[in-house]
């Protein structure tokens, strides 16, 4: 029975393969299936070079059907409720006749490379509405596991109709900078009792949010929260204005009441009227797409250089003269680029 079942799980498996072709996933994608979205952006994960370059003609293709959705960035610090406040808060855009889909990047095992992938099973009510996607990627060994695999997500994203597409961040740290230039609106979550929070939290996170969500505002908890409302909007009015005109909103709110969270939604469209009045809206994605050109040209000369068989060896030597203090680090670097150059 097991070996029936097995045999007919690998048959299913290579019909799916097989199926991962241009044409077919391009025609799913825009009729919004769930599982051609699904089987492209697994071939945007992938590292083999036929998948490589049908995934590139895929986003290629998807193009010219995106750009019309909000993309909103979440982060906050380790148990702020990210999971919990995105569920209610995906709850709301779907009620309001919107689609939304999710991308949570989960983080890797540095030593295991395996990843817990447990979103779908925290967001169950979220997951199971027809307007809404959910779609967890491991992080790997990419900067807090946003780049280039996760813009492309949401081209396809938007080309499937995605009103919403919300990139949920690993947590607090150099991965925010990164999820700030693919998104129009970012989003910080934090605990009550700012004093300390403050002292816990990057300047430059804060000042990167375009609006701040104090979180689990219930119970014994409101009051705090409440507190730490009137702290951040004191501290936030010491940073300089946004060059869009926009004056960052805090909020606080509970996930687990459900209260405030069709605030949060109100603040994200007046955020979006307001940008687009003034036109800052389409010249921050213009910005954004210069600045992840030059992205996608550093990630692929890094991955040309490493993966250049003639260097290998070369890697190794210069490696040994640099931690043995016979050469230094931009000597050795400058080496290994003119043996990289000539050829």
């Amino acid at each position: 029975m097991n070996e029936d079942r097995l045999k007919k799980w690998k048959e299913q498996r290579q019909k799916r393969k097989q199926s991962l072709n241009h044409d077919e996933l391009l025609a799913g994608i825009l009729a919004g299936d769930l599982q051609s979205l699904s089987s492209g952006i697994t071939l945007l994960e992938s590292d083999k070079a036929v998948d490589k370059k049908i995934a590139q003609q895929l986003v290629t293709s998807c193009l010219k059907h995106s750009g019309n959705s909000i993309r909103l960035g979440i982060t906050g610090v380790p148990g702020v409720g990210k999971s919990t406040f995105i569920e209610s808060f995906g709850q709301t855009v779907v009620q309001r006749g919107y689609k939304i889909a999710v991308l949570a990047i989960d983080p890797s095992s540095e030593r295991s490379g395996g990843s817990i992938l447990g979103d779908k099973t925290r967001m169950n009510k979220l997951s199971v509405l027809e307007n809404a996607f959910i779609r967890p990627s491991a992080a790997g060994k990419s900067l807090g596991g946003v780049a280039r695999k996760t813009r492309e997500s949401i081209v396809l994203c938007e080309a499937a109709g995605y009103d919403f597409i919300l990139i949920e961040t690993v947590g607090v740290g150099q991965s925010e900078t990164m999820v700030h230039s693919m998104v129009d609106f970012f989003m910080l979550l934090m605990l009550a009792g700012a004093g300390d929070e403050l002292q816990g939290i990057k300047r430059g996170i804060m000042e990167m949010a375009d609006a701040l969500i104090i979180t689990k505002a219930d119970g014994d908890n409101l009051l705090k929260a409440r507190r730490a409302k009137k702290e951040y909007e004191n501290a936030m009015h010491l940073f300089p204005p946004n060059k869009n005109g926009w004056i960052a909103k805090t909020l606080v709110a509970s996930a687990y009441e459900n209260y405030n969270i069709d605030k949060a939604f109100d603040i994200v469209e007046s955020y979006e009227n307001h940008t687009k009045v003034n036109g800052s809206f389409f010249q921050k994605r213009k910005e954004q797409d210069k600045y992840w050109l030059h992205e996608t040209i550093a990630d692929i000369l890094m991955s040309d250089f490493y993966s250049a068989e003639r260097l290998v060896k070369a890697i190794v030597e210069v490696e040994k003269e640099v931690v043995e203090g016979n050469m230094s680090s931009f000597e050795g670097a400058e080496k290994l680029m003119d043996l990289y150059k000539k050829e």
